[in-house]
């Protein structure tokens, strides 16, 4: 997925997790010109989790050991 930021796949992600509210509250949700129900569960989570995937690629890692003080 090339030219996409960050920023672009967290409003995706944003806006499928939105979907999924909504449709769980027995509404329906539209992105663009489709709109979604209860019926469309699987295929929201489908999407949920390509973009989290999208996010997760896309976001620096950070780099070393994480430390912990213990008191």
């Amino acid at each position: 997925m090339a030219g996409i930021t960050v920023a672009q796949a967290q409003a995706q992600l944003d806006a499928w997790l939105a979907a999924s509210i909504a449709v769980a509250g027995n509404q329906s949700y539209t992105i663009g010109d489709r709109t979604l129900t209860r019926a469309n569960a699987a295929w929201i989570e489908n999407m949920i989790t390509y973009w989290q995937r999208q996010v997760d690629r896309l976001t620096p890692k950070a780099r070393g050991r994480t430390r912990f003080v213990v008191s």
